[in-house]
């Protein structure tokens, strides 16, 4: 009876002491949780680990003897070491002995008496009644260090925050702990996720993989590393296709499947290390095959799973993880120690810490996993170093009269600035290392885990990997990992689905460029001065043309239209003395003058087809030559229809003869054509005035200067300039058979068809060419228009005047008529 209550005794009383915070001091000698000392560090440290959580139906303290964790265990280890090692110091803490208290934080939220014993003097807790009063009743250690986890650290730092006790983690990587507004005393030895995740990133990047797998673990850590990698990569070509909470209850086997058939071959586990190994094992077992797994910093050291049988098949392993330091002394203090060895009874225990390592052998605490040894061994000397400040220490002595409370301790934690193993150790505003880099490390297939670069953020971002270390599961190749291939340059991205990593390629058309530093998914439109072809990336400048005067054509057409004028007044003149001859009379008397100024005023306009047009320049290429040209052709049209009612119509129709010749419908008809010309014209100018253009569709990678003549303005003036034509047309057409010496209408025929032919080559031209030559040509046209009637009506009468007089008799062409008369009335 005695040998069963004694136990149930021991375990109340261990209960009730956790319950009422009232722990009775317990010396425990050889103990490796206690240490005296002038001053008390506290310690948290998940030794052991409860997962399962039973059911009870009344107080019960937890039980810490599951299986050991070593690497925690050799963390654990390295704080012993320190306290042993600044209390052996003569420059860092002198005469001063340094105590720790610490507890295996073996679970995440059952864990409160451990707190509960740190933050209680003399076994009680008596809550501030005034602000900076009873300041020695806060606390009997000056800070803490721990937890590991960030759930651990979420769970307790609460308690710690309130009266200002430093908690400097050495493994709280959430982002939560950056809010000082909500965790005013935390400090961290270890870069937040944020850190971790920039690092991962980096490394897709590095790789050009796009298409991933995001695993996490189902707690602080892991749901704050994948809100964290959502946040990094929304501006980047990452997409996360699957994402997994990882929890007791996974189904694994569904999991992989899920990631097969999305063909997603990069997959990122953020968990922590026990997560992490039963999803790798399980990754073994259910044969997965050729992936890439990126661990974060919790298990990319771990020991054991590189040797795993069949780890080799899963793919290849690269990972982030804390550098390796050598902690100098600290295997020598292992070797020597026998508190892990020699516990005075196997299970003794510290109420709940249990000392049960008697079966570890010193290899067994020095080879195992070294991640965030470093960190506790920084953790321990901050503190330390802050007492140091507080007790204002100088060389040999400490001042002992100085009372010391934790906020004090924190104000010097904030300011710390020493040298530890090479490196400084500062902390940021939001109690983050401004210290320390990130390793990127790879499993190879030796079962080693071999360093191939590294990330560092102080004092400056550098970032190396060596790719030729990687041993890839795809012989050699990167493997990849894309929802679609990369377009081609030159393609914009159209997006499938949800995902901007799915889609589909589109080249981007003339006049488009894709800008692959800012937008894949877009075919930016060039500048009016740009131009580029199909397929570009980007733009180049439109070469700007045009025809100057100094253009050896448009100097051979300039000299033509001044040859044309000189010609036209010398006809003028020829005809001026000739007025009253024959010759001059039937070729239209007093209208030859008016057809011969209307010509030269006509040629004004070729002149403006050259240099940069401008909106005056643009008006004067059409309005000159349109406006009198449409006062020749009308004459013209005149001309014929006499020449056709001299010798047909004034024997058939006398009446309509006689009434043309008493009212001058000669010249009744050539004024509404030039007043209805110029309304026309005034109109349509009004509408639409011709401009200067730019025209960059023929030729994208120039800029013709041309001039644009709006339709809609210009169609009344241009029909009724083809109706003058055609109607000159027929009229001289029907005087054909004219006396041969004669038959002016026949000249006026061949002049309309050299007009119409001009005019026909300059539309099959202008059709197939727009380049800036085109403006030569059409002035040329407007030359050869003028120079038609100029060479084919006049010149002949001219050549008459003077060389054949002969014929410019009245005589004769009384003969001439009186013999067609005969002809045609037989």
């Amino acid at each position: 009876m005695m040998t069963t209550t004694m136990p149930n005794f021991l375990l109340s009383l261990c209960i009730l002491e956790s319950l009422l915070h009232a722990f009775t001091e317990v010396n425990v000698q050889a103990s490796e949780f206690q240490l005296e000392g002038d001053y008390l560090v506290g310690g948290l440290f998940d030794i052991h680990h409860v997962s399962t959580l039973v059911y009870h139906d009344r107080p019960e303290a937890i039980d810490c003897s599951s299986p050991l964790f070593l690497s925690s265990y050799r963390r654990f280890q390295v704080m012993r070491f320190s306290v042993e090692e600044i209390n052996n110091s003569t420059e860092l803490l002198p005469n001063v002995s340094l105590g720790y208290e610490i507890f295996d934080h073996c679970s995440d939220i059952q864990n409160f008496p451990a707190t509960l014993n740190l933050i209680s003097v003399n076994g009680s807790i008596q809550p501030w009644s005034e602000p900076h009063k009873n300041l020695s009743r806060v606390s009997k250690v000056i800070a803490v260090v721990g937890p590991f986890s960030s759930t651990e650290t979420l769970t307790v730092a609460p308690l710690f925050m309130m009266n200002l006790i430093p908690i400097v983690s050495y493994g709280a990587a959430s982002s939560a702990f950056s809010e000082k507004s909500k965790f005013p005393s935390f400090l961290r030895t270890v870069h937040s996720n944020k850190n971790i995740i920039e690092v991962i990133v980096n490394i897709i990047l590095h790789f050009n993989w796009r298409w991933v797998a995001f695993l996490n673990s189902d707690d602080e850590f892991g749901i704050d590393g994948l809100e964290l990698f959502i946040k990094r990569t929304e501006n980047t070509d990452i997409c996360m296709a699957y994402i997994k909470l990882l929890n007791d209850n996974v189904n694994y086997t569904r999991m992989f499947k899920q990631i097969e058939a999305q063909k997603i071959n990069i997959i990122i586990v953020f968990a922590p290390k026990r997560t992490a190994e039963a999803l790798i094992e399980s990754a073994i077992r259910l044969n997965v095959t050729n992936k890439v797994w990126v661990a974060g910093d919790t298990w990319s050291l771990n020991e054991k799973l590189p040797k795993e049988k069949g780890i080799r098949n899963i793919g290849t392993v690269l990972g982030v993880s804390q550098p390796v330091v050598a902690i100098p002394g600290f295997n020598d203090f292992i070797y020597s120690s026998k508190s892990w060895n020699d516990c005075e009874n196997a299970g003794q225990k510290f109420c709940n810490e249990f000392c049960n390592s008697s079966s570890l052998s010193a290899e067994d605490i020095v080879f195992i996993d070294p991640s965030f040894s470093f960190p506790v061994y920084s953790a321990v000397h901050s503190v330390a170093n802050a007492l140091h400040n507080v007790l204002q220490c100088g060389v040999g002595k400490c001042n002992s009269n100085i009372t010391v409370y934790p906020h004090m301790v924190l104000a010097e934690l904030k300011k710390s600035n020493f040298t530890l193993l090479n490196q400084s150790i500062q902390f940021d505003e939001n109690g983050n290392p401004k210290f320390g880099r990130y390793s990127i490390v790879f499993w190879n297939h030796s079962g080693a885990i071999e360093e191939i670069g590294f990330y560092t953020f102080f004092p400056s971002i550098n970032y190396v990997i060596d790719n030729n270390k990687i041993q890839w599961y795809t012989d050699g190749k990167v493997p990849s990992s894309q929802c679609s291939r990369e377009c081609p340059k030159g393609y914009a991205k159209r997006q499938n689905g949800i995902h901007k990593c799915c889609f589909a390629c589109e080249i981007c058309p003339n006049g488009t460029f894709v800008n692959s530093t800012d937008d894949h998914y877009k075919c930016v439109n060039c500048k009016d001065t740009e131009w580029s072809a199909e397929g570009s990336t980007s733009c180049s400048l439109r070469v700007v043309e045009y025809i100057p005067f100094t253009d050896i054509g448009a100097i051979l057409i300039m000299c033509g239209a001044w040859s044309f004028i000189g010609l036209t007044i010398a006809t003028s003149v020829l005809l001026a003395i000739n007025y009253n001859t024959p010759v001059v009379r039937s070729a239209g008397g007093p209208m030859c003058f008016l057809i011969l100024s209307c010509l030269t005023l006509s040629s004004l306009s070729v002149f403006f087809y050259f240099d940069k047009p401008t909106e005056c320049f643009c008006i004067l290429r059409s309005l000159p030559f349109i406006l009198f040209y449409s006062v020749c052709l009308a004459c013209f049209v005149v001309r014929s229809f006499q020449i056709v009612c001299i010798f047909k119509m004034a024997a058939k129709f006398p009446m309509l003869y006689s009434w043309w010749m008493k009212y001058h419908g000669q010249w009744l008809l050539i004024t509404g054509t030039f007043v209805t010309q110029a309304l026309l014209l005034l109109i349509g100018y009004s509408c639409g005035p011709p401009k200067p253009y730019n025209e960059t569709l023929w030729y994208p990678e120039k800029i013709i200067l041309s001039c644009e003549i709006g339709l809609k303005a210009n169609s009344g003036p241009v029909i009724l300039l083809l109706f003058l034509a055609c109607l000159c047309f027929i009229f001289s057409y029907m005087g054909k058979n004219l006396p041969k010496n004669y038959n002016e209408a026949e000249a006026i025929t061949f002049c309309l068809f050299l007009l119409i032919l001009t005019w026909i080559i300059f539309a099959t031209v202008y059709m197939l060419y727009r380049g800036k030559h085109i403006q030569t040509v059409n002035a040329l046209a407007v030359l050869s228009s003028l120079y038609s009637f100029l060479l084919w009506y006049f010149l002949p009468k001219c050549y008459i005047i003077i060389f054949q007089s002969q014929k410019n008799t009245q005589q004769y062409f009384q003969g001439l008529i009186q013999n067609y008369t005969k002809t045609i009335s037989q």
